[in-house]
């Protein structure tokens, strides 16, 4: 049996996997390059303009140079860092490596993210609910994912801040839990929000606990949904087993430039001034629309986005929809009746969505 702590929850026949060998992994240096059945070129010149990075050559599976400078951004070392396809990739390759079909569980604090109850699905693992607390501003129970976490529970997701609630989860009760699970379950964090909040990210406490995932993503702050590129933070031992299981070539180049042009100085500096006017707009709409006659309640949030409490969510969705206005119901989610997410767009695109329920 091995001894750690986390490596003994794997799943034996993924820790004993022989990995798929890409060519990039064999040979860092070359000068002909004959080994990976490539196109010598890149036959269309639309396709890799002069001056741009060869596309006819595969990418490094982990480019080093993104790996670093995301390492640097999340304040822990390059050996903690696996870079993915966003992080809906992390969270689907924690199930891949943890759960075995049919047979170990998640457990997740509804209202939450959709995507760890989906990839628990597409991989058969049973789901155990443990409810964020509504009448504290739906405040983790720490005493109750402990609980609930000795029954074949191998992952707690836990997401802070919240989607779709909004609020950051209290720190010390995340560590709380993670450190008494230690063994016996990973705690995964998810950060995908966390620029908006201004805190710090819990990656500082991987080396202190070692059953800590923290999962981040360049969609949000950064504005790059469309690139598809996030980052698993976790001990060195879980992320060698993960790049055992990704895809052999999860980072295109296109992908690479764009990430390491938004993590430049003027890329941060960039992106760290629309999260201050994204968190300013996020305080103007929260004002308006507690001031609405429609709207019920508006939830504190630390992130880039509103959920409100609305007396009639059907009729406010209708009349949003009506007009081109997208907004999001969630009021099949768990204690979310009636509830409408608003993301924060401009304040042009804030203002028609406002304009739109005051009529209500």
């Amino acid at each position: 049996m091995n001894p750690d702590p986390v490596l003994s929850l794997i799943r034996p026949e993924i820790l004993a996997l022989a990995p798929y060998s890409s060519a990039r992994k064999e040979a860092k240096a070359g000068r002909v390059w004959l080994d990976a059945n490539e196109n010598p070129r890149t036959p269309s010149e639309t396709a890799a303009p002069a001056g741009r990075p060869a596309l006819n050559r595969y990418p490094e599976p982990q480019p080093p140079d993104l790996v670093a400078t995301l390492a640097a951004y999340y304040g822990t070392a390059p050996e903690n860092v696996l870079v993915s396809r966003g992080s809906d990739e992390g969270i689907d390759l924690l199930l891949r490596a943890f759960c075995r079909a049919g047979q170990d569980a998640i457990l997740i604090t509804p209202p939450t993210y959709g995507m760890y109850a989906v990839s628990a699905a597409i991989q058969n693992a049973r789901v155990v609910p443990v409810p964020l607390d509504a009448a504290r501003g739906f405040a983790l129970d720490a005493e109750g994912v402990i609980a609930a976490a000795a029954s074949g529970v191998k992952l707690v997701f836990l997401c802070s801040p919240n989607n779709p609630t909004g609020a950051l989860l209290d720190r010390a009760a995340v560590l709380r839990t993670a450190r008494a699970l230690l063994g016996r379950a990973v705690v995964v964090v998810d950060e995908a929000y966390l620029e908006f909040a201004g805190s710090p990210s819990l990656a500082v406490e991987l080396a202190a606990v070692p059953n800590l995932v923290v999962l981040r993503t360049l969609s949000k702050a950064f504005g790059l949904a469309g690139i598809r590129c996030g980052a698993t933070l976790a001990n060195p031992a879980l992320i060698g087993v993960l790049q055992k299981i990704i895809a052999p070539y999860p980072v295109p180049t296109p992908v690479l430039q764009a990430a390491l042009a938004a993590l430049s100085p003027a890329g941060l500096a960039a992106a760290r001034a629309s999260v201050a006017a994204i968190v300013a707009e996020r305080r103007r709409v929260a004002g308006v629309l507690a001031g609405l006659p429609a709207v019920r309640r508006v939830w504190p949030s630390d992130s880039n986005f509103l959920l409100f409490a609305t007396a009639d969510a059907a009729q406010a969705m209708a009349a949003t929809r009506g007009a081109g206005v997208i907004l999001r119901d969630r009021s099949r989610d768990y204690g979310l009746a009636n509830c409408v997410r608003m993301t924060i767009g401009t304040p042009a695109e804030n203002d028609a969505a406002l304009e739109i329920l005051a009529r209500l």
